[in-house]
């Protein structure tokens, strides 16, 4: 069994990553759009739509991972 602050750790490390790794995206997210908008302006708002829905996705799945990991666990 792990300590308790080895867990929040450990959140905070995932956190800290999917937020690092969504900035990347998002920062290079206009000239994507914009390169995908010369051949389709749908296209490119697809994409958008994707990527921002993707990062409400990851941390939906994320938290309904944790609780499911913590109902296991017996925890509350």
């Amino acid at each position: 069994m792990s300590a308790p602050g080895n867990n929040a750790r450990s959140s905070y490390i995932a956190a800290a990553l999917i937020i690092l790794g969504v900035g990347v995206v998002f920062f290079l997210m206009p000239g994507i759009m914009l390169w995908l908008g010369q051949f389709s302006p749908w296209l490119a708002a697809v994409f958008g739509t994707l990527a921002v829905l993707a990062f409400f996705l990851l941390f939906w799945l994320r938290g309904r991972y944790q609780r499911n990991r913590d109902a296991g666990s017996g925890q509350d």
